[in-house]
Parts: C-alpha cells; structure tokens; sequence
C-alpha cells in the first residue's frame, strides 16, 4: 500500500515538474518578449522586458478599484522577468548622471507622473520581486500624458530627440517619456 502511495506521489511531482519546464522553456508567453534599440550618433540603447496586454483591465489606477498596476507600488515595466537598460555609454537618464552598463529598470507609478528607477541588480529571471532600493543608482520623474488612442500592449519606444533619445513607456491611455543624452 505504502509503495502505491509513493508511487502515485512520485508521479504527480514528474507531472509538475514536465509542466514547469514545458511552462518556462516551450510554451508561447503570455506577455511575448521584446526588445527596444537605438543607435545613433555615437550612442547606443538597449532594453529587454516583457509586453503584457490590457485584456479589458484596468491598469492604472487605484489598488482599491482593482488596478492592475495600483499606483504608488512597484511595477517592473514589463512583465515576467525584470526589465534591463543597457547604455553603451555614460549618459544622463532624465538629466541624471549614470554610468555606462546595464541596469534593472522599474517604475512607481503616479496620477501625474511615473518615477523611473535604474537599479544595479541585473539578471533577475522572476521580476515581480521588487529590487532592494539600496542598489537605486537614479530615480527621474517622468510626466504622464494621455495616449492619442488606446495601447493595448505595453510598448517601449526609443527615438531620437535633439541632443540624444527619448524613451517612451505606453501602455492602456498613459505615456511617459524620459530623455537620455550623452555626457
């Protein structure tokens, strides 16, 4: 009897553990993967995240009206794992000095405006683990402006402005934009 029973448990945990493979390494994402570059005069962006879709929520907003992304808490700008900035050069970040490299990137968002936040911990497969804050290298405000038509999939855009880029952050009806420039 002892002997089914371990048999039937061992089965059940091959199961799981086929699932979280299969899950992890084969299956389509919900939230697809993504990549945002720039290259220009000299300078080069890159961010990695993950695009989740609206799917009729409410995404900004209060936690106690059911926001999917309530504001005042940590958000990872993306989903899945955690969102990456990687700058080839030494660069301001919404006029913020930061040094050439890779950061984790995240958001607080707000009503008025989103603070932006390059954090030193990198390579964080499971982003909705929120960062420890000691490794903040800078936080930005960035503005919030209305989206001239509804984005259904979260979307980072980079594109040139005078003196270096902008990226852009939409998602749903909001949009915020901070400026990068060479140093």
């Amino acid at each position: 009897m002892k002997k089914n029973i371990l048999i039937g448990a061992g089965i059940i945990v091959l199961i799981f553990i086929i699932w979280v493979v299969y899950g992890l390494f084969f299956a389509t994402p919900v939230s697809p993967p993504a990549t945002a570059s720039y290259s220009q005069d000299g300078l080069e962006i890159t961010v990695d995240y993950s695009q989740p879709s609206k799917k009729g929520r409410l995404i900004f907003g209060e936690e106690s009206d059911g926001a999917l992304q309530p504001y005042g808490l940590y958000w990872r700008l993306g989903a899945n794992a955690a969102t990456e900035i990687t700058f080839n050069q030494d660069v301001t970040f919404g006029g913020e000095p930061v040094k050439a490299g890779t950061y984790r990137m995240y958001a607080i968002p707000g009503e008025d405006a989103f603070e932006v936040i390059l954090n030193s911990e990198t390579d964080v497969f499971f982003g909705a683990v929120e960062p420890d804050s000691e490794l903040d290298v800078v936080k930005v405000d960035a503005p919030v402006q209305p989206t001239p038509s509804e984005v259904e999939t979260f979307t980072i855009d980079i594109s040139s402005s005078d003196g270096g880029a902008r990226i852009t952050f939409s998602w749903d009806q909001t949009q915020f934009t901070v400026p990068v420039a060479l140093q």
